[in-house]
């Protein structure tokens, strides 16, 4: 299986549990790795066989800026599933960075890695 990634898709969004992540929102960093055979793509230089990688960042951003979910892990598997909705994909791991979420120590990143595949 070959991979066209993303790495480091940030956007805005009005994820979380707690009011003020709903009313003042955070950036959010977005990674994903999509599976898919390539080879047709390849052998025809044909657009049409692969995975645009452009418009699956524009869904991307429009998933992290839309609706807003309470948990990363519901984020992370919208866009599992709008990835999957494109025909070459066989399968995608998505994690989603939440390097401003409210913890009380000092942190990092807190991230939630998933991985799915069609059935």
């Amino acid at each position: 299986m070959d991979r066209v990634a993303l790495r480091g898709l940030r956007i805005r969004g009005h994820h979380g549990v707690f009011e003020r992540e709903r009313e003042q929102g955070q950036t959010f960093v977005v990674d994903l790795a999509m599976g898919l055979d390539t080879r047709p793509a390849a052998a025809g230089d044909d657009l049409t066989k692969t995975v645009h990688y452009g418009i699956v960042a524009e869904e991307v951003a429009a998933i992290v800026g839309g609706e807003p979910v309470d948990l990363i892990e519901t984020l992370a598997q919208r866009i599992a599933d709008q990835c999957l909705a494109h025909d070459a994909v066989r399968e995608v791991e998505v994690t989603v960075h939440k390097p401003e979420a409210p913890v009380t120590v000092p942190f990092d990143d807190v991230t939630i890695t998933i991985k799915r595949s069609r059935v």
